[in-house]
């Protein structure tokens, strides 16, 4: 049962502070266990989601040196399929999810021969993906440039709207009897050792009007607030998490009905050194991404950032510029120092993480949802998330403070 503003409860068993889907997923799992939850967040299912492609590529993300992020990427995305159904039923919305396939194409030489090194460890490591020619891949896309020279196919690698998602995933929270305090965690309270709730700054909350120095009591505190997710007063320096911001922009693009298909599947390729993909919608939306910048908290787009994507994605997918550009956004991955996620207890009882995802956030969502939730109600992190431990860092030292 939902529970209005005029009756909060005076504590929870666990507060969630953040409510992009990593947030979410963790407070919707934790509430189907029976536990009573709280999320503090302005805006739940904002944040990076609003940006984020939804590439669900375990197989085509695949980098040298990342085998144990693979095992778990390969569990969330096996997931995916009974997620999204359970999921769509509990909103009683469309997530907009694709089982496509994703295409990984090479326009020169080099690619080519970086492509078939990628395809050799995919299979050493006994994952899924077809050599195509150059022939092959035009013509399974018909729209790719004729001088692309070979490609990866990858039928396990789907596809899912990141903004459905986070819609579905508030909608699924409030029927689950989640609370939600839109506002921001100011402080995290600890008392005689340990984590205990926090305190809320000022702003609109839905369960306290306007929630200036509340204070908010928790059995559990997760810290799920991505990049974000170092910055929250309170937090003693050996726990704080090791997360930076890693500003990538993003376009989308319609595709009219005249034109369509213009793509049937997520094409990927490296160009320039960078990495490009286009993702189609089946509402005619075509996401083109991303770049990757290491500017702290800058979240402008840039000019610069918009011509490079148009005139990669030109290069390879000429007839893109016939097409509407709709929106330009740009939004902050939460980066680590290994490129993978931190989930589960720290050192200060009560506190969890849930946070540095980097480029992995929609694709690894069903799994750290599972995840955290089973630690919150038993205290044990599962076999399958223990590799990532925020514990892995030791003393964990303090980010760049935004401006």
């Amino acid at each position: 049962m939902s529970r209005t503003p005029s009756d909060p409860p005076s504590s929870t068993d666990a507060i969630v502070v953040g409510g992009g889907i990593i947030g979410l997923v963790t407070a919707w799992r934790a509430a189907q266990r029976g536990l009573s939850v709280a999320v503090v967040d302005p805006d739940p299912g904002g944040g990076a989601a609003q940006v984020a492609a939804g590439m669900l590529a375990a197989v085509t993300e695949l980098h040298y040196g990342e085998q144990t992020l693979l095992a778990l990427n390969v569990a969330s995305a096996r997931r995916y399929p009974d997620f999204v159904a359970e999921l769509s039923e509990a909103a009683g919305q469309d997530l907009g999810y694709r089982a496509c396939g994703t295409l990984a194409v090479a326009l020169d030489a080099d690619d080519r021969a970086h492509l078939r090194e990628l395809h050799a460890l995919q299979t050493k490591s006994g994952l899924q993906s077809e050599w195509l020619s150059g022939r092959d891949c035009r013509r399974l896309e018909p729209m790719l440039a004729p001088g692309v020279r070979g490609g990866l196919r990858v039928d396990g690698d789907h596809q899912i709207d990141p903004r459905r998602l986070a819609s579905a995933l508030v909608t699924a929270c409030e029927r689950a009897g989640v609370i939600f305090h839109r506002t921001w965690a100011e402080r995290l309270r600890v008392i005689r050792d340990r984590a205990r709730g926090v305190t809320l700054a000022g702003g609109n909350s839905q369960a306290f009007g306007s929630g200036g120095g509340t204070e908010l009591d928790a059995g559990q505190v997760v810290l799920a607030a991505g990049s974000r997710s170092g910055q929250l007063a309170g937090v003693p320096d050996e726990v704080l998490p090791p997360v930076r911001p890693v500003k990538g922009q993003v376009l989308r693009l319609t595709v009219p009905k005249r034109y369509a298909p213009f793509l049937s599947r997520t094409v990927r390729a490296v160009v320039r050194g960078g990495n490009l993909y286009l993702v189609p919608r089946v509402n005619g939306e075509l996401v083109v991404g991303a770049t990757s910048e290491e500017l702290g908290w800058d979240t402008t787009v840039t000019a610069g950032g918009v011509y490079e994507l148009l005139r990669d994605a030109h290069e390879l997918v000429p007839g893109i510029t016939e097409l509407p550009l709709t929106e330009t956004r740009a939004g902050l991955r939460p980066g680590s120092p290994d490129n993978a996620p931190l989930l589960g207890p720290t050192t200060l009882p009560g506190l969890h993480l849930a946070t540095g995802h980097y480029r992995n956030g929609v694709l690894l969502t069903p799994v750290t949802g599972d995840a955290m939730a089973h630690v919150l109600a038993t205290g044990e992190l599962p076999e399958e998330a223990r590799p990532f431990s925020p514990r892995r860092f030791g003393a964990l030292a303090s980010v760049e403070q935004p401006a």
